[in-house]
């Protein structure tokens, strides 16, 4: 099938009657209060930006407040050690959005002498944005005009126009490119941009939309065909494979579990994690020839999916009790005994941070019901 857009015939509004409904409707519905838009600076606007790539802004608002709290400015950001930022962004996912962001603060810090770029290009280049998110940033903070192109956009325009195809084809994003340029107004810039990602977000939703409450639906050439829901297309449907890892909790005699650092690429990159082996491995075995150590009890844990984009993860969580060391060299920077009944500040998993809790709660069971036996043999 081919990808090519293709559009109807039906009337669309003109860009200067497009961006005057638009603003209408902001100024009646828009949303004006969010967190980053109390003092705009670049680094607020490009913190939120970063936090908001496919999260919605619900999600968002928790994280971006706490993180702003610790982080209050790019030379705190910069500044800061990488196991900090992870672990304040554990939990929202797309765990290379925070790498990035601690890069690309590094690379302000020493490169633009702590000054955020304003230039269209440079703010692009720089790690974790592209061109939309680069737009964005500026039309906030600097009140510069560009377009953006960001998903809810993406789904607006689609329907105005009926554009087949997946908007994340090529030549079907170079249709909705020229589009945004072309419907983007010289003045209100910062009110337009915002109201076509409230648009979308609020009203122009994926499913359910509310056509009824669109400014813009008499334009709607998906509307007129009586087809919203067939505009974006969807992506291109494939099967996501699965993988199946074991993932340890060794515990030592003092309750700590070992968690050892993941390689700063691929999934989870750079977070804490427990020790892995592929699930028919004897983790007897596993343990004394990778780790150097003597387990006795090992005791598995229901186990649980977790979905990434391009894969399922079926995990086994497996309680293993360390009786002896023998001669492991722990490197510092890569492995350490984590305590999950005092835990620290670094970068979590969802998952492991899941798992880590329900350890945590069965440590506490446990140490619970030693103090009742000592105070009955009292």
């Amino acid at each position: 099938m081919s990808c090519k857009p293709r559009q109807s015939t039906a009337p669309a509004a003109g860009p200067e009657t497009f961006s005057a409904r638009l603003l209408a409707w902001f100024d009646a519905y828009g949303r004006k209060n969010l967190p980053w838009q109390t003092d705009p600076t670049p680094y607020r606007v490009w913190v939120s930006e970063i936090m908001l790539q496919q999260t919605q802004v619900g999600t968002v608002i928790p994280y971006y407040e706490r993180f702003m709290a610790r982080f209050p400015d790019l030379h705190a950001l910069a500044a800061a050690d990488v196991d900090e930022v992870l672990h304040y962004w554990s939990g929202l996912g797309y765990y290379a959005r925070a790498r990035n962001l601690h890069k690309a603060a590094q690379i302000i810090r020493d490169c633009y002498r702590g000054e955020f770029p304003l230039d269209i290009e440079a703010v692009a280049a720089l790690p974790g944005i592209g061109r939309s998110t680069a737009g964005a940033i500026l039309v906030f903070a600097a009140g510069q005009r560009h377009p953006i192109l960001d998903g809810n956009v993406k789904r607006v325009l689609a329907r105005v126009h009926a554009i087949e195809g997946w908007p994340g084809a090529p030549a079907v994003e170079r249709v909705l490119w020229a589009l945004a340029e072309a419907y983007t107004p010289n003045a209100r810039i910062e009110a337009y941009t915002q109201a076509m990602m409230d648009l979308g977000a609020t009203v122009c939703t994926r499913a359910r939309p509310a056509c009824e409450r669109c400014p813009v639906a008499v334009d709607c050439k998906a509307r007129a065909l009586g087809q919203v829901a067939r505009f974006p297309a969807a992506r291109p449907r494939r099967e996501l494979p699965v993988r199946a890892r074991r993932m340890l909790m060794l515990c030592n005699a003092r309750g700590e579990v070992l968690l050892e650092r993941r390689p700063p690429a691929g999934v989870w990159g750079g977070l804490w994690s427990f020790p892995e082996c592929d699930p028919a491995d004897d983790v007897r075995a596993w343990c004394r020839e990778r780790l150097g150590m003597r387990v006795g009890a090992v005791r598995e844990w229901p186990p649980l999916r977790h979905t990434f984009s391009h894969f399922h993860l079926d995990i086994t969580p497996t309680v293993v009790h360390v009786r002896e060391m023998g001669s492991i060299i722990m490197e510092p920077t890569n492995m350490v005994w984590y305590n999950a009944l005092r835990p620290d500040r670094r970068g979590l998993a969802a998952p492991v941070k899941k798992l880590l809790n329900q350890l945590q709660s069965e440590l506490e069971g446990e140490e619970n019901g030693a103090h009742g036996e000592m105070r009955k043999a009292r």
